[in-house]
């Protein structure tokens, strides 16, 4: 079997690099991190508007290109090289990816073209304060109104863009069952907080519901199995951006130990230095091999993707704290400094090990899966 990319792909990866090497280096992103909205809305629209990155997956009935998880996960893995501050993951991962698996096609009309568009922006809201990734985390309590809307009362955190996000899809408990529901970002009675986390290039939020107005994704019976597959779709496309962030470090590594030298020559030509990179390249071209594995089984409904995304993610995961930290290493005193972008990666390689549940939670379910 041929699993290498096809010209389509590698132009597809060749534009949004050279998108974001013009749009977003470093100092756009240092910039951003630190504004109120935690990305550039202007970006985000001409990345709609300009290169349709956020309706990759959406059909073209509904403003997108139709293609599928593979180009997501090749935008996720260039966004991740370059860190950039955007609710990529949370608009056209999560939310879309719920949309599109729901049988709600009144939904999908309505909502799925502005997201495609870069005209809103979308998110997920399942944690809550028991940090959770199942279904006996869900206790935000969904209660039917004589009119036919629902009332939600509880809170979720740890939303992705959550504080900014207009479509905000609520998990949440019925009488009987787990359902979806539709909030908007400024319902009267839902309060956002930004929360202060170890990343400052990717937005998380609280948000609290006190009789908020909700219209119930509709979903065939229970929508826990839909919640399911939007998580699975998530953890590889993560794996990828964790591809793209290690690639990433493991090149600035590189580069700097071209360039240092010690003892009258550079320190690449140290042994030990050798032997660290190397192990660096394995761990990032085996992350690349299991992230595009998951991504592929989400694009063809393999049954197997449950299996594929949690060893994506439980791997991936770790090979990009690896790369992370020993890009720090490499890079000696200066790889602590503020000034440096190291411990940018450091930091996200960290919070995403830690999102959609941490390695040993996958690796859990991937035992699980294959019937350990």
């Amino acid at each position: 079997m041929d699993f290498a990319f096809d010209e389509a792909q590698e132009e597809l990866r060749r534009t949004v690099r050279a998108f974001l090497e013009a749009t977003a280096p470093e100092s756009e992103m240092r910039r951003v991190m630190e504004t109120e909205a935690g990305h550039d809305p202007a970006l985000w629209k001409r990345m709609g508007a300009e290169l349709g990155l956020q309706g990759l997956a959406v059909p073209e009935r509904h403003g997108g290109a139709g293609a599928g998880p593979v180009e997501v996960g090749l935008v996720m893995e260039e966004m991740g090289r370059a860190l950039l501050c955007a609710p990529y993951l949370a608009s056209a991962v999560q939310a879309t990816t719920a949309l599109l698996h729901s049988d709600d096609e009144e939904a999908r009309s309505e909502l799925l073209p502005a997201l495609a568009a870069g005209e809103r922006v979308g998110t997920l809201a399942l944690t809550e304060d028991s940090a959770r990734w199942d279904r006996q985390g869900v206790t935000l309590a969904a209660r039917p109104c004589q009119d036919g809307g629902w009332l939600l009362d509880g809170h979720k955190t740890f939303v992705l863009d959550g504080a900014q996000a207009g479509i905000v899809l609520t998990v949440a408990r019925t009488a009987d069952e787990i359902g979806v529901f539709r909030v908007d970002g400024d319902a009267t009675g839902l309060t956002r907080t930004v929360l202060p986390t170890l990343d400052p290039t990717r937005r998380q939020a609280r948000l609290e519901y006190q009789g908020v107005r909700a219209h119930r994704l509709r979903t065939r019976g229970d929508a826990w199995e839909l919640v399911e597959l939007v998580l699975r779709h998530s953890a590889a496309a993560l794996a990828a951006e964790q591809v793209g962030v290690a690639s990433r470090a493991l090149d600035m590594a590189v580069e700097y130990a071209k360039v240092r030298h010690q003892f009258g020559r550079a320190i690449g030509s140290f042994q030990a230095v050798k032997h660290l990179l190397a192990d660096v390249l394995l761990e990032v071209e085996s992350a690349r091999a299991a992230a595009y594995a998951a991504l592929l089984a989400a694009q063809n409904g393999d049954p197997d993707l449950p299996a594929a995304a949690s060893l994506a993610k439980a791997f991936c995961s770790d090979a990009c704290v690896k790369a992370t930290q020993d890009n720090i290493q490499v890079h000696g005193g200066i790889g602590f400094t503020w000034e440096h972008p190291a411990h940018l990666y450091f930091k996200r390689a960290k919070t995403s090990q830690l999102l959609l549940g941490d390695s040993a939670y996958h690796r859990e379910l991937l035992a699980q899966a294959i019937g350990l």
